[in-house]
């Protein structure tokens, strides 16, 4: 049993830190137990925080205490303060915890306390350590370019799509994460180049005055109360940023047929453009000779019936690929049914 007489136990305070946070932005608990503690200990003499300390003035002792000599060297009322190393102080709160448990030592006032908390994104800050290190020393990784790892985006691209239909949140949140990795690797890639580097910050810098760029009803005077308010002052700041010479300049060619089409169609209407659509048997926007005969067969009038029918979906405010979709899926049912495979 523990006597009443007793010295009083003191105080141990485990100090924990975040490494996505710069060194020396502590919380002011965090600095009150710093300058009141009567010894400040740290087992990692390469601790990020320590030259920070020492240059407020602090004694920081690089050891690794136990937890019964701690415990001993806050008799009498001392503070002491461990600052804990990135693994934490596993075998220290191991000892107190089961000196604690024996009920035969005056234990004293144990508190954790953080230093510093992560604000919102800072695992990011994780994913490019993690991609600087896997570009620098992956045989494979260290070896890829923009224009190997293109692929990659649309099939991470696509399979964000089908987590996203399928309402699947466990693959939303992974998909995600692929199509971000396909962004640092890009970003980790570019950093290399001789001639016109940029690195992560500067992606997220461009998307960031962009964004505040676009939404002047956010950011600045305008005022805008309904999306379709919002859509005309992306598309309007949009148009002044770019200075386009054509509505189509800027529409990425090599994305899937139906969604080209649809997104022409919408960049006409958005326009106020009344173009015909080509059709097979050389009327329309295309002139002579843009289909393969009057009745409309073969490949390019069936590419012409397919633009209809995309241009259709997006005056209807249907996605034409994502309907195309959907249909897929309920082919692939049924012909799972009729060959009697379950699911």
């Amino acid at each position: 049993m523990v006597s009443e007489d007793s010295p009083a136990p003191g105080r141990i305070v485990l100090l924990t830190t975040s490494h996505r946070v710069a060194p020396g932005l502590l919380s002011w608990p965090a600095w009150q137990a710093l300058r009141t503690a009567d010894r400040v200990l740290c087992a990692d003499g390469a601790h990020p925080q320590l030259p920070y300390l020492r240059d407020a003035g602090l004694t920081v002792e690089e050891t690794s205490p136990t937890a019964e000599g701690l415990v001993a060297d806050c008799a009498g009322g001392r503070t002491a303060v461990v600052v804990a190393t990135g693994e934490g102080e596993p075998a220290l709160t191991d000892g107190l915890a089961r000196m604690a448990g024996s009920g035969r030592v005056a234990m004293p006032e144990l508190e954790l306390l953080p230093a510093s908390y992560d604000l919102p994104g800072a695992r990011l800050l994780d994913l490019v350590q993690v991609m600087d290190r896997i570009r620098a020393e992956c045989p494979w990784s260290s070896r890829q370019t923009h224009r190997g790892l293109a692929k990659y985006a649309v099939e991470e691209s696509y399979e964000l799509v089908e987590a996203i239909e399928d309402g699947d949140r466990d693959e939303l949140r992974e998909e995600l994460g692929d199509v971000l990795l396909q962004v640092v690797f890009h970003a980790r890639i570019a950093e290399e180049d001789e001639e016109s580097p940029f690195s992560v910050d500067d992606v997220a810098g461009t998307i960031v005055a962009k964004l505040i760029h676009r939404h002047p009803h956010v950011f600045g005077d305008a005022t805008a109360t309904t999306p379709e308010e919002v859509k005309e002052h992306w598309l309007r700041t949009k148009a002044a940023e770019k200075r386009r010479e054509s509505v189509t300049d800027g529409v990425p060619l090599h994305q899937p047929g139906l969604a080209l089409a649809a997104k022409l169609a919408a960049r006409a209407r958005t326009a106020g453009l009344d173009v015909p659509l080509p059709t097979a048997d050389g009327t329309g926007a295309a002139g002579a000779g843009a289909g393969t005969g009057t009745d409309g067969t073969g490949a390019e009038g069936i590419g012409y019936e397919l633009l209809a029918l995309a241009a259709r979906a997006e005056s209807e405010g249907v996605d034409p690929e994502a309907a195309l979709r959907a249909a897929a899926r309920a082919y692939r049912d049924a012909i799972r049914a009729a060959e009697g495979v379950a699911g």
